[in-house]
């Protein structure tokens, strides 16, 4: 138990440093982006002083409001789930832009991710057990393709598979002229036909150092004692390379695995612009090109959050794993 408090006493205090760091980093970046909605608004009419000084209240961005009351203002938003309004998707909150396009980002690169993980590390695991094999030779050709430039990776993808071979569709996140969004069977099909290939990018990409971590791992923890000593007692191949060498080998991999969770609602914005895939990724890149700082500074929040929460939650699965760290945390 305490343990467990030790954890959330840390994180707690992790997390409001981040949110801290996140209220005054838009704060002291170049740019206003009242001045930014101003400059839309200024093209249909003329913006008077009072206009500007209710959109400087909407985005929370009231010059005459002391620091202090702002970052009290700001924790009390953030509570009520208020994170402002989007210049970009205006006059959207930011909430909603976060709520439409999170599922998306989630979805693809969620499923990509724990693929890549699986993937890799069962072939880690066999390449690590078999060394010299087949699947050991594998580890170059995966290296090779995690070395690429992702951009490229998915451009190369795009053009054999979507445009001379057109097995899927070039850009989007489904059919948009003949599929109605909801839970029915064509909608979720075409999302699938769209996001296969933003999928594979990921994988691919990802699947290699996965495996020579596993590998490696596996190498070094074969070479330790208690694995002859199981092999002394007889114990079965299979039991030993699951139970004994796997087991132990794949813990460094957990902590990786779970930094991408937590990097899984940034979403990967080179994927989600090649593919123009309405992800939270692109939506972040959107608002940095229009110096939307609501938008960031609310997505920055939820990868903030979504990163802490999924090293909470892994580090609690590591100590019961591992009570050797219970023991020392």
């Amino acid at each position: 138990m305490k343990y467990v408090l030790r954890k959330l006493g840390f994180y707690a205090i992790a997390l409001w440093a981040a949110l801290t760091l996140n209220f005054f980093l838009p704060r002291i970046m170049p740019g206003n982006p009242v001045d930014q909605l101003i400059s839309k608004l200024a093209q249909k009419g003329q913006v008077t002083p009072a206009t500007r000084h209710a959109i400087e209240l909407m985005l929370g961005s009231d010059s005459s409001v002391p620091m202090w009351r702002q970052y009290l203002n700001y924790f009390g938003n953030i509570f009520r789930g208020d994170l402002g309004v989007s210049v970009t998707y205006f006059p959207n909150s930011v909430t909603s832009v976060i709520g439409s396009t999170l599922p998306w980002t989630v979805g693809l690169v969620g499923i990509s991710t724990i693929l890549a993980f699986l993937i890799g590390t069962l072939l880690g695991t066999l390449a690590g057990w078999k060394r010299g094999s087949w699947i050991d030779n594998l580890i170059p050709v995966t290296t090779l393709l995690q070395s690429i430039p992702y951009f490229w990776l998915a451009l190369i993808l795009l053009y054999f598979f979507g445009l001379k071979n057109p097995i899927f569709p070039l850009f989007g996140g489904y059919d948009v002229w003949s599929v109605e969004p909801g839970w029915n069977w064509a909608f979720i099909g075409s999302v699938i036909k769209y996001g296969t290939l933003p999928a594979i990018t990921i994988v691919l990409s990802s699947v290699g150092g996965w495996m020579l971590g596993m590998r490696n791992m596996m190498v070094a923890t074969l070479s330790e004692d208690y694995i002859l000593t199981a092999e002394a007692k007889g114990l079965s191949r299979g039991k030993i390379m699951v139970s004994y060498a796997a087991r132990n080998a794949i813990l460094p991999s957990i902590s990786g695995f779970a930094i991408s969770l937590g990097f899984v609602v940034a979403g990967s914005i080179v994927a989600e612009s090649v593919f123009s895939y309405p992800g939270i990724g692109f939506a972040l890149l959107t608002a940095v090109q229009n110096n939307d700082y609501a938008l960031m500074q609310g997505i920055f929040m939820i990868i903030t959050v979504s990163v802490l929460g999924a090293n909470l939650f892994m580090d609690l699965i590591y100590g019961f794993i591992d009570p050797r760290t219970r023991a020392q945390g």
